[in-house]
């Protein structure tokens, strides 16, 4: 529930104030925390959702909602919840005595002092690095950089600068769970490019009790019912769940837990097998997308075979869905519950299939994520097939001279693909196309097809594993006179322009910038993430250049997030200019005998400013490879709603698919700096090894099996079958199974009219009929 500690009483009006601690030079952090808008908007959304009179407000500088549909994630807040934005800096906070309440004292966007008061306050407080870090650095010979965290470079972000140490998370700068997960895994898969000729030198092989043969036992089943904090609980009536628990079949225990999946309850569940003989096991939790694999281990090491396991989605599917509708969502997680039991009851001990691995892997596209990719797959010992349809290598970074930092880009590409082009593990195959493609992890098969003179090559390439690194483009422009004018460019043809060597000697005398051009919109609601940091720091280089230019930047928001906020703090010390304008009222551009005419409505001083100059700059939105579909339907991945590729899961899993032994990389997965893309490469690669250096894999038991006899078909499980596993055998007159594809989902079964299919590893087909009717 949400109380104030001082009285224990429900605020009426909370206020959330952004970066306390941070992006303040008077603190000495005047970096950006990157994570407490999108934390405070979350927060601002569950007091809403547990408190419904709750009425919350954000004070914020600017929205830096930088992430994967994080911007999606805002504008519901504030449309669905009622969240509160107000751009203002709050100078101070007030409590008058003998008053409960607290007074806002801020200054608006108009320049206006104003006051408002409120029950509770949120302070936004920034990351710092802590005298730990620090200390460990000083033992370690590690430099930091100026605001105190280890220091790294942007071709090499997981490498210190000490040989052989590695760093990944807020130890490098602040940074969301998403980009630690992916860093954690590229510092390991840096590790283990070093580690390589090592490999399962040192391996102590788990050792798991002997499985315990449960032939001709009636089931035992122990149910174990999740608070998940207030997740459920907070929704659902869990000790009443519990009790209805104990009056179904074959439940021999019931109980609930305030978090199932915590390492004291796994222990816990262990216990309780043994002292009850149970030989079934249910927990009513969350989703078995991300905590099935934990329980299906916690049971096998208490000696049960893993598929004697079930799980109720009474989270994601129950109490987050049906949260305004307590009764009836608790109604619904007795029928989970219910059904979860029932094909508990039903299910048998199944062994997996074992399958030799192909240990290749296929890396798709030959930009800066792509080469970065192979490149760390061959140095872990691996082949490599690095396919790109384009007849050249290094993708979008090939066209950009300097990175964010100022470091060679191109020459770094260049360098990726000399080493790789020299690599005798590597194959690389130019102007080649995947156009078909079938398997599963540890065995794929992809066709390529290239085109030579006037015929086409075909190549079957066998491969364990598969990393999507297809880039992005950059769109054009649909407005503000581009394609009109020769004095509208996009950002990406400034940059190709900065290359030449005369181009110093010609920088305009007056130069705006139009920020999130075809982005944050109603079609297209995501930021494009590296834009802000790209603008400014070519501004800079421009204002350096030739320092009497009139440089001005129209913004919505500054989004230059962690440490990137000094380039922001260093393009305010030199002069250039910062104008920020609204969705609603968008700069207006016309062509004059002298050059461009820009009128914008400064939010600041309140009224409108015409801006003259030479040469208007559009920082025009990334947008997806339209290849992408194709590729998604050949590897049976998922695309979000922007045609970028989906991770299986945004926070947890953020470089794997729901399909295993695919992997996403680079811009193809969403707009990225190339440190960033570089982190989520190395990221792909040391998934990849995980899969390729294994001589073996088991595959899922639970799989579909048909009965010829009675199969007619007819081709329903044919089209429902998500992981293309079933197909009709003309020839034959039968559905066939493809045994390493299926996951066991029942899909086929529930779908099939002539009963035909049934799930290995349950008892009875009839009875699983009418559990997928139900």
């Amino acid at each position: 529930h949400v109380r104030r500690i001082s009285d224990g009483s429900t605020p009426g009006k909370i206020a959330f104030i952004q970066c306390v601690g941070s992006r303040d030079i008077r603190t000495g952090n005047a970096y950006c925390s990157s994570v407490c808008c999108m934390y405070a908007i979350k927060e601002a959304v569950i007091a809403r959702e547990h408190e419904s009179k709750i009425e919350t407000t954000i004070f914020v500088m600017d929205l830096r909602t930088p992430g994967k549909d994080f911007d999606k994630y805002a504008q519901r807040a504030q449309d669905e919840y009622g969240v509160r934005l107000r751009r203002a800096r709050v100078s101070e906070v007030r409590q008058e005595p003998l008053s409960p309440q607290l007074t806002l004292l801020f200054e608006n966007e108009a320049g206006r002092l104003e006051t408002e008061d409120f029950d509770l306050v949120v302070l936004s407080v920034g990351f710092q690095s802590g005298e730990a870090l620090r200390g460990l650095s000083r033992t370690l010979g590690l430099p930091v950089n100026a605001s105190g965290f280890i220091a790294s470079e942007t071709f090499s972000p997981v490498s210190s600068r000490v040989p052989g140490i590695y760093v990944c998370g807020p130890a490098q700068e602040p940074k969301d769970i998403p980009e630690t997960v992916v860093q954690a895994s590229a510092a390991a898969a840096a590790a283990g490019e070093i580690l390589a000729p090592f490999r399962f030198s040192e391996v102590e092989t788990k050792i798991y009790p002997e499985e315990r043969n449960i032939a001709g036992e009636p089931p035992r089943t122990g149910v174990f019912v999740c608070h998940c904090g207030i997740n459920i609980g907070g929704v659902v009536n869990v000790p009443d769940l519990v009790e209805y628990a104990r009056g179904l079949p074959y439940v021999r225990y019931a109980e609930d837990n305030l978090y199932t999946c915590s390492q004291d309850t796994q222990a816990h569940i262990k216990e309780m097998i043994s002292e009850h003989a149970l030989n079934r096991v249910v927990v009513a939790s969350c989703t078995p997308r991300t905590h099935e694999p934990l329980f299906q281990e916690t049971i096998r090491e208490a000696g049960l075979n893993r598929h004697l396991f079930e799980m109720a989605n009474i989270r994601d599917q129950c109490s987050w869905v049906h949260m305004r509708e307590k009764a009836a969502a608790g109604e619904k997680a007795k029928d989970l519950l219910r059904m979860a039991v029932a094909k508990a009851t039903l299910t048998e001990p199944i062994t997996a299939i074992p399958i030799d691995v192909t240990r290749r892997a296929l890396v798709v596209g030959g930009g800066l994520a792509g080469l970065t990719a192979a490149l760390a797959v061959a140095e872990q010992g691996f082949e490599v097939c690095l396919v790109e349809k384009s007849a050249h290598l290094g993708g979008l970074a090939a066209r950009i001279e300097v990175a964010l930092d100022g470091k060679a880009a191109n020459a770094h590409v260049d360098q990726l693909i000399r080493r790789l082009e020299s690599h005798e593990g590597v194959q690389i195959h130019m102007g080649s196309r995947l156009v078909a493609g079938e398997g599963v992890i540890g065995n794929f098969v992809s066709r390529l097809e290239k085109r030579r003179g006037g015929r086409t090559e075909r190549l079957d390439i066998e491969h364990g594993g598969a990393i999507l690194a297809t880039g992005a483009l950059e769109s054009k422009p649909q407005e503000y006179l581009y394609g009109e004018s020769a004095r509208v460019v996009s950002l990406l043809e400034l940059a190709e322009r900065m290359t030449a060597p005369s181009f110093g000697e010609r920088v305009p005398e007056r130069l705006v910038f139009i920020q999130c051009v075809g982005s944050r919109d109603a079609e297209h609601l995501y930021c494009s993430r590296v834009c802000c940091t790209a603008a400014i720091t070519k501004a800079i280089r421009l204002k350096q250049q030739k320092p009497q230019a009139d440089i001005t930047l129209l913004y919505r928001d500054v989004r230059t997030y962690g440490l990137r906020e000094r380039y922001y703090s260093r393009a305010r010390e030199l002069g250039i200019r910062f104008i920020r304008y609204s969705e609603e009222a968008r700069p207006r551009v016309k062509e004059t005998g002298g050059g461009l005419s820009i009128e914008v409505f400064d939010s600041l001083l309140q009224t409108p400013v015409r801006l003259e100059a030479d040469l208007l700059v559009l920082s025009s939105r990334i947008a997806p490879n339209p290849d992408n579909q194709e590729l998604s339907q050949l590897f049976k991945v998922a695309l979000n709603a922007e045609r970028f590729f989906m991770e299986a899961h945004a926070k947890l899993r953020p470089i794997e698919f729901a399909t295993e032994g695919v992997f996403v990389c680079g811009l193809a997965h969403y707009p990225k700096t190339m440190g960033e893309s570089i982190c989520q490469a190395l990221a792909a690669a040391g998934k990849a090894a995980v899969v390729l250096s294994k001589q073996t894999l088991a595959v899922e038991g639970k799989i579909a099996t048909v009965n010829a006899v009675r199969c007619r078909a007819c081709g329903d499980c044919e089209q429902v079958c998500a992981y293309g596993a079933v197909s009709v055998d003309a020839g034959r007159g039968v559905a066939v199974v493809n045994e390493a594809l299926c996951k066991g989902c029942g899909a086929c079964a529930a779908t099939c009219r002539c009963l035909a299919i049934n799930i290995r590893g349950f008892k009875d087909e009839q009875i699983l009929k009418m559990l997928s009717a139900v």
